[in-house]
């Protein structure tokens, strides 16, 4: 059991605890002297690091993505939390739990697999049902739908990220439907649960969140419209037009061609859910900001790159009881860790990885990202 996560380290604090290197770079002091740059990470957040000394001799020790044992002081710097490490080693994946490293959705995922079969059961389009229960069904695609996030850094950065967003965003459609006229409700919550298929193939989640060759390469985008395209060639008789609806879904889903988008919507449900895929990925990516600002005092968050803004944080409604409760409650207690070895010391060994079976592949450019 961990002793320490993240988002539980405090200033001026001793560390000696397991994490996930997320990255490695080495860099140059203005005296000539090089040094190395870590970002590390648990299920709760990231980090910085810092390595000073003996960097000829650490750097070959272990490299991105390792799980790393780190004796190192807390301190804050610039109003940011950093740890300067002192001493470390590797220790193998087999001695690690990885679900201590890669953040959760909130949601139950077997409740969310349920929703989802309930939602194909309310599909009137028996075409679209088949197409649906076909991809779902596929072992090759399910155990990863069920588990890869959303994206790699902007919104539903967490396991099972993709399901939870998938169903926000039928959610969203159930609800705008009713509002208008003449909308296609099965074509639009098949485009919901499908728009970011690719995403099980573009992007690697068996450690740290990343994208694959071919998420690089191709795209989420186009590895969806090529995954449905190839399952629609195993139903006879699919209808053309209806094929050709669904792909411009999408195609065009990312709305404009700087956000990486191959189309631009020109059907009336494409539009539709351009803005509501759109609307769950930002609200996603606020609260998750505004939760990671939660510690902070005063009531506004930093500054948020991507919407060039702060954000305002109500509250009203907090009780300093109750959160102290909550943060109790969330810091396991344990006896102190073994003991550390010198950085530039040997290799050892960590638990179970419960995704080794889930061999996930791809990422997309980071302008992708955005949805």
């Amino acid at each position: 059991m961990r002793k320490i996560f993240v988002k539980d380290i405090k200033d001026r604090e001793q560390i000696q605890e397991v994490f996930l290197v997320k990255d490695k770079i080495t860099a140059m002091a203005k005296n000539g002297k090089p040094y190395m740059n870590l970002k590390l990470m648990d299920k709760t957040g990231e980090v910085d690091a810092k390595i000073w000394d003996n960097i000829d001799q650490i750097a070959p020790l272990f490299e991105k993505n390792d799980f790393l044992k780190v004796s190192a002081k807390a301190s804050v710097y610039l109003g940011k939390m950093q740890l300067v490490i002192g001493e470390l080693r590797k220790i193998p994946e087999e001695e690690v739990t990885l679900a201590d490293f890669l953040p959760e959705t909130e949601r139950d995922i077997t409740e969310m697999e349920a929703e989802l079969q309930t939602l194909l059961a309310t599909l009137e389009n028996g075409w679209l049902r088949r197409l649906l229960h076909d991809i779902f069904a596929d072992p090759q695609i399910a155990p990863l739908y069920r588990v890869a996030p959303a994206a790699k850094g902007m919104h539903h950065v967490y396991l099972g990220g993709l399901l939870e967003h998938s169903l926000a965003v039928a959610k969203l459609v159930d609800a705008v439907v009713p509002l208008y006229q003449g909308m296609n409700r099965d074509l639009l919550i098949a485009g919901a649960l499908l728009h970011d298929l690719g995403k099980v193939r573009e992007m690697k989640f068996a450690r740290a969140f990343d994208y694959s060759d071919e998420g690089k390469l191709i795209g989420h985008i186009s590895i969806g419209v090529e995954m449905i395209h190839e399952r629609i060639c195993m139903i006879p008789d699919f209808p053309p037009e209806l094929a050709m609806h669904l792909k411009h879904l999408i195609l065009s889903h990312h709305g404009q061609y700087e956000y990486g988008s191959p189309k631009r919507p020109k059907t009336v449900e494409a539009t539709v859910l351009n803005y509501l895929d759109d609307l769950d990925s930002k609200i996603n990516g606020i609260h998750t900001h505004i939760k990671k600002e939660g510690e902070m005092q005063g009531n506004w968050t930093a500054y948020h790159r991507l919407y060039d803004r702060y954000f305002y944080i109500d509250r009203s409604e907090e009780s300093p009881g109750d959160e102290a409760e909550t943060v109790d409650q969330q810091q396991p207690r344990q006896a102190p860790a073994d003991k550390a070895v010198p950085v530039a010391g040997g290799r050892k060994g960590f638990h179970n990885n419960p995704f080794a079976k889930l061999t996930s592949e791809p990422q997309p450019p980071e302008n992708l990202d955005l949805f």
